[in-house]
């Protein structure tokens, strides 16, 4: 009997453990959680920390309260109440799409979304980023969003406000992968940071970089202005890894890496 308790005991401790281990295995949505592999794997962003090499796996926002496998693991993403934002645009037009702006903005969608499906394994970022502007957090990622009253898609980026012609500079190295001038969006940029990591700049006054540039960390990209449909002045910083639109606000914090490992 000594030994069935034993036996017993033992079986409890070790579902106990296992439970905890599993319920380590969570975060939050829009953030980068990293897991130890023993190669490197192409399709996704690797770092190497005290010798030990981690794949960086983007949690996506809409999938609250499930889960994501990787390399036979699975990662809980936790519920979160990222508040809301509500704005006015008077330009009804913005709002209440013609059949020609329809159009349009559809056309412009499917090239933003094959620009954001390429990306290049020649370079590796250090995941160090600066603020790519200075100015004033108008509206943080998550936020449900309501136009004129009207639920829309969820604000998965990080708006900072900024007198127009304040400079925007890169936050990390990159390639121009696409410039342009937008329904949307306005005047337009997507960095490609490699293996998967890209930025995107939205309602630009000007562009200073050309599709195909190499761009260095800190180097000036354009400047802030209200093109596109906005209610003023700011950019709309959008980071995406792995085609996920993650939250550029915890990339530039602080040893970043040191944080999540």
């Amino acid at each position: 009997m000594l030994i069935n308790k034993r036996k017993g005991s033992l079986a409890i401790f070790l579902l106990l453990t296992s439970i905890n281990l599993l319920a380590d295995l969570s975060g939050d949505p829009g953030e980068i959680y990293p897991v130890k592999i023993n190669k490197n794997i192409n399709s996704y962003l690797v770092i190497e920390s005290k010798g030990i090499q981690y794949a960086l796996i983007p949690l996506p926002f809409n999938k609250q309260g499930q889960s994501v496998k990787f390399n036979g693991q699975i990662i809980n993403i936790n519920k979160k109440d990222f508040g809301e934002s509500r704005i006015t645009i008077t330009n009804s037009s913005m709002v209440d799409l013609s059949e020609e702006d329809l159009l349009r903005a559809s056309k412009e969608s499917k090239v933003i979304k094959t620009s954001i499906n390429t990306y290049s394994t020649k370079y590796k970022p250090k995941l160090n980023f600066i603020k790519p502007v200075q100015g004033i957090i108008s509206s943080r990622y998550g936020k449900k969003r309501y136009i004129n009253g009207s639920p829309r898609s969820p604000h998965l980026s990080l708006d900072i406000a900024a007198p127009t012609g304040t400079e925007i500079v890169a936050p990390e190295y990159g390639k121009v992968i696409l410039t342009g001038d937008f329904f949307y969006a306005g005047k337009y940029i997507i960095l490609d940071h490699g293996h998967g990591l890209l930025t995107s700049y939205s309602h630009l006054s000007k562009i200073d970089v050309t599709k195909g540039q190499f761009i260095k960390k800190g180097e000036k990209l354009g400047e802030v202005g209200a093109s596109g449909r906005v209610t003023g002045p700011h950019l709309h910083w959008t980071v995406y890894l792995n085609k996920i639109r993650i939250n550029p606000e915890s990339l530039i914090n602080d040893k970043f890496l040191e944080s999540i490992l």
